[in-house]
């Protein structure tokens, strides 16, 4: 009875750190995708915002330096 006893309970404690592991695993796959997604987006809205100081095109400039911030709130950078 005690083998038994001790057999359920280990494979109880590996199941419970299983479940640990997938949390921190989906949990650094999220921090993961979000840094891409950051740094596509601040990539691509950066080219645009150079291609309209190059151009001299004020209001594309404002209008991307507006999204530009509000990227940057948020992704908290």
């Amino acid at each position: 009875m005690n083998d038994k006893s001790y057999t359920e309970f280990t494979k109880l404690h590996a199941n419970k750190n299983k479940g640990n592991e997938t949390y921190v695993i989906d949990l650094y796959i999220e921090m993961l995708l979000s840094e891409i997604q950051w740094n596509i987006e601040k990539a691509n809205l950066m080219s645009l915002i150079d291609k309209a100081i190059d151009e001299q095109d004020r209001e594309s400039f404002t209008e991307l330096s507006i999204e530009y911030k509000q990227l940057c709130k948020r992704f908290d950078n």
